[in-house]
């Protein structure tokens, strides 16, 4: 069927939503691009934080989850490559703690754990991290709530730890 024969648009018409059309694949194509950089390097990583659980944000948990998550608001950092690191404090129902430092790179969707750490503040270093989506089957979700509740704007990380911090006690 020619473009004069489709019932109820003319031609001008057709052409312009055709090439409406292709523009916004061309556009999700390019996007594509932006996300999956090959060359992209991830800077060094510091030696994990001292961390305060006193002084943890609360994120928001499913309720079936008897642990609570709060990241240390000192340890908050955005680096210039686009990752979000903290120390995410998970505390149990009798009040045990236990420290994670982790890293979020948004624009990929994954997370990667540095270290671990009890209560003392000893930190276990990580013998050879891996980036793992955040919406891979992990004993805990606390990272991709993390990330959908302030640490990421889309596939970008917020534009400050201060930013991910408002949004976080604002919830």
């Amino acid at each position: 069927m020619c473009e004069s024969q489709v019932p109820g648009l003319r031609p001008s018409w057709f052409k312009r939503w055709l090439v409406l059309g292709l523009i916004c694949c061309s556009l999700g194509a390019q996007a594509q691009g932006l996300v999956d950089n090959p060359d992209w390097k991830e800077t060094e990583v510091p030696a994990p934080p001292k961390f305060d659980a006193k002084q943890q944000v609360p994120i928001d948990m499913p309720p079936y989850v008897s642990m609570r998550f709060g990241v240390d608001p000192a340890t908050l950092t955005i680096t210039p490559d686009g990752i979000v690191r903290y120390v995410m404090l998970a505390v149990s129902p009798s009040g045990a703690v236990n420290a994670f430092y982790e890293g979020i790179r948004c624009a990929t969707g994954e997370v990667k754990a540095y270290a671990r750490a009890n209560a003392s503040g000893v930190w276990t270093i990580v013998k050879e991290p891996e980036w793992r989506g955040l919406n891979d089957n992990q004993p805990s979700k606390h990272a991709l709530a993390l990330a959908r509740q302030g640490a990421c704007e889309g596939n970008t990380s917020a534009s400050s730890a201060a930013d991910i911090l408002r949004k976080l006690k604002g919830k």
